[in-house]
């Protein structure tokens, strides 16, 4: 059996930025209200010109280049992305176009929050299964689209954005991408809703945080159980980057107490599907990652489904 591993990571943000400011003049908001329930203090915006399409190219060109690849390098497309207006053509087959592929497949996967490291595993199993030699895995989500700009309970969570990894065969089963736990829990499906005409983000805010900060920390630590690594021996922690009151507990709970944990979500808010790949992108960009680290990603929300896995970052 082949193993896998990222090769590169690229991030793309659009670059017109909300602040708390801004929003206190749309909605009945202030910096102070935001800041304490969500931790949320700028979030990048993408105009009408601006499709989820062309922000997950942006990312993948980045990821391309830091992987000195070619876009006919890549045999397999996955972009993980809940705010796809068309049914078809898809998303990546839309990243493909843009890009100059050649015949890559193409295919989107709809797990909201939790669609990139959904993806990832997808693209794991796919190289590892001798389907694909190179996987361009992509999370992009334009949630400013699907906001509404009246409700101040979910108007100032949302961002846009796109990160992108490169997924590749390697000759011995390194573990550079550990094995995924998945699931989801059906009777708790309508938490976090993307429905109607047009379609709108609605949640229930303190149904998903007790969820997640009540049963997420055992399920991350079974994670870390299936790659062979204890929770203290992690460098770093990419949680989905939906609340700070969210993320902060549950890095605590889970045991990493020697791991860098991302709080993009200050600076992004939450980008669905983009955000886990975004904060890790900008973490190993700065050099917070040094090269072979190892990392728990754990994605989280509609559906409401779950992923994670055990990475090593390039």
């Amino acid at each position: 059996m082949t193993g896998t591993r990222i090769a590169a990571l690229g991030h793309y943000q659009p670059a017109k930025v909300l602040t708390n400011h801004d929003l206190a003049e749309l909605v009945d908001t202030s910096d102070e209200w935001i800041l304490s329930r969500v931790g949320i203090r700028t979030r990048h915006v993408a105009g009408p010109d601006e499709p989820v399409d062309e922000l997950a190219a942006h990312a993948a060109g980045k990821a391309l280049a830091h992987a000195g690849l070619t876009p006919g390098d890549i045999d397999l497309v996955l972009v993980a992305t809940s705010t796809a207006i068309d049914r078809s053509p898809n998303t990546a087959a839309r990243v493909a176009a843009r890009l100059g592929m050649g015949s890559p497949a193409t295919m989107d996967l709809n797990v909201v929050c939790a669609g990139f490291t959904h993806a990832l595993a997808t693209a794991d199993h796919a190289v590892r299964a001798g389907a694909a030699r190179r996987a361009l895995v992509i999370g992009a989500d334009k949630m400013t689209e699907i906001t509404d700009w009246t409700d101040r309970t979910t108007c100032v969570l949302t961002g846009d954005g796109a990160g992108a990894a490169i997924v590749e065969a390697v000759e011995t089963d390194t573990g550079a991408i550990g094995p995924v736990l998945w699931g989801s829990v059906p009777e708790m499906g309508n938490a976090v809703r993307i429905e109607g005409t047009p379609p709108r983000f609605a949640q229930e805010g303190q149904s998903v945080y007790r969820w997640a900060t009540q049963q997420l920390p055992a399920l991350a630590r079974q994670t870390c159980e299936r790659s062979g690594i204890a929770p203290e021996d992690l460098a770093g922690v990419v949680l989905h980057q939906a609340n700070l009151r969210i993320i902060e507990p549950l890095a605590a709970k889970i045991g990493a107490v020697n791991a860098v944990v991302a709080r993009d979500v200050v600076d992004s808010g939450n980008t669905s599907a983009a955000s886990i790949p975004l904060a890790l992108a900008k973490l190993v960009e700065r050099g917070e990652l040094p090269s072979g680290a190892p990392v728990l990603l754990f994605g989280f929300g509609g559906n409401l489904s779950y992923a994670g896995q055990v990475v090593r970052v390039p």
